[in-house]
């Protein structure tokens, strides 16, 4: 089945291994997903010949893994497999976290459930302002030597924790982070600003989660429509008057146009575009059904010239940020 879609294999930041610019993120996988949709998705997506696959622990506490465990089994060669280590896994006081007693005890678990000995990628999930990031380090270089993890990334880190621990790792000679994981999508390119920067300043692969805002880059909230039910917008109970939302619904109708003489989805403009963007790596696509993700793969086909780069920034311009907060605000 390989050959339907223009994959293409990108550098993980200063390193030697290669990556699909496409992740199939598996956050859905044990919650809104069960477990024969989420292996078919899986084999699918390994079938077409990509080979990222990005998961963590505290996705359905430990069920998406498992998922994923089960469904590379016989496989595990064909993929580069990235898991995440910090949110609460527990009600004992070091059941979350950055230190070392908490990563030491994950690690174990995380490579447990995923029936493999080794992780390709392991993420710091999100900072820990209560643990010193030298001994995050220093635990993360440990497991690196004794080859359980083969790269270290962090997650939506803010600019300058990002710099504070490639300086740390320098300083004392330790394994140094390779990929940074930042929400980035159209309507936050926030990041621009400094995290981008910084990461091709220093060889850091960017793996953009969130690149559909949480659906609002689906074409499925458009002006003047109602809002579909069962969505995570529509759980929240918006005030649609409100004025990001506004804001956000009048991108939408200048993209839609874009999107429409092109003959694709407003989805597949969105990751596209991601995937052109200066120092990304891999968009982080997160399906929750099959039909979902063969919209996402078609992304891959879709060629973008500079007009249309033009248009989508007057539309949305560099490093703004279209309605809500930055994740580390």
């Amino acid at each position: 089945m390989a050959g339907t879609y223009k994959v293409d294999f990108r550098q993980l930041g200063r390193t030697g291994a290669r990556v699909s610019n496409l992740c199939l993120g598996a956050m859905n996988f044990g919650s809104r997903t069960e477990e024969k949709e989420s292996v078919e998705i899986i084999h699918r997506f390994l079938d077409e010949g990509l080979n990222f696959i990005d998961t963590a622990n505290v996705y359905s506490k430990g069920v998406s893994e498992s998922f994923v465990g089960k469904a590379i089994k016989g496989r595990r060669d064909e993929v580069f497999l990235a898991t995440k280590v910090h949110g609460r896994m527990g009600e004992k006081p070091n059941d979350q976290g950055n230190s070392r007693v908490h990563i030491l005890k994950q690690v174990e678990e995380s490579l447990s459930r995923l029936q493999t000995d080794y992780i390709d990628l392991y993420w710091i999930h999100r900072p820990d302002l209560n643990t010193p990031i030298d001994e995050t380090l220093k635990t993360l270089d440990d497991l690196v030597r004794q080859g359980k993890v083969r790269y270290i990334g962090l997650s939506t880190f803010p600019a300058w924790q990002t710099m504070e621990s490639i300086m740390i790792s320098k300083q004392m000679n330790l394994e140094q982070f390779v990929a940074e994981q930042p929400p980035y999508n159209l309507f936050d390119r926030s990041v621009e600003e400094e995290v981008v920067p910084v990461c091709q300043k220093y060889g850091l692969g960017i793996m953009p989660w969130g690149p559909l805002a949480e659906g609002w880059l689906t074409g499925r909230y458009r002006k003047d429509q109602p809002f579909p039910q069962d969505t995570r917008v529509s759980r929240k109970n918006v005030d649609l008057n409100s004025g990001y939302i506004v804001d956000r619904l009048n991108a939408i109708e200048a993209l839609m146009p874009i999107a429409q003489e092109k003959g694709i989805t407003l989805s597949q403009l969105a990751l596209a575009w991601l995937i052109q963007q200066p120092g990304v790596t891999a968009p982080i696509i997160g399906p929750r059904t099959m039909e979902q993700l063969d919209d996402n793969l078609g992304a891959l086909n879709v060629e973008l010239n500079q007009d249309d780069l033009d248009r989508i920034d007057a539309a949305i311009p560099p490093k703004s940020r279209v309605g809500g907060k930055r994740h580390w605000e």
